[in-house]
């Protein structure tokens, strides 16, 4: 952060220095005002391009190892392929409602799913479940 704000600095004062330089020639030579205004254009327009992609810069995420579902603990557990969709969408941070809505169910259904998934990995809370989950490879 510093170093962003250190170079924007050095930018405005070279801005400074260039208006001033610009008018003292301006002063000093006689040269129409169109020019000096051309060149400001020329500046302004190039440091807003620079700023412009300086700060819309897709930054790079760095994705580690590929998740692979281990299906020997799914099916060993005795998980369902809906309880599996469910310990998904909680791993995401959807609530009882919003999971049942995108899985077309009603609450009571979810319900009784986030429940029997509580049994089966043998834990009382949905960060457990979903912590259990991830150790287990069941969600990534």
């Amino acid at each position: 952060m510093k170093k962003t704000i250190l170079l924007y600095s050095f930018a405005l004062a070279f801005l400074v220095f260039a208006l001033k330089f610009l008018e003292y020639r301006y002063f000093v030579h006689d040269v129409s005002l169109e020019f000096y205004i051309g060149i400001l254009a020329i500046f302004f327009t190039t440091l807003g391009i620079w700023a412009g992609l300086r700060l819309t810069r897709k930054k790079v995420v760095i994705v580690g190892p590929e998740f692979t579902l281990n299906e020997a603990e799914l099916h060993r557990l005795g998980i369902s392929k809906r309880e599996h969709e469910v310990l998904e969408l909680m791993a995401r941070g959807l609530s009882n409602q919003e999971i049942a809505d995108r899985l077309f169910v009603s609450l009571n259904t979810i319900k009784t799913h986030i429940s029997n998934l509580f049994l089966k990995l043998e834990v009382g809370r949905r960060t457990q479940a979903i912590q259990k989950g991830k150790e287990l490879r069941l969600i990534p």
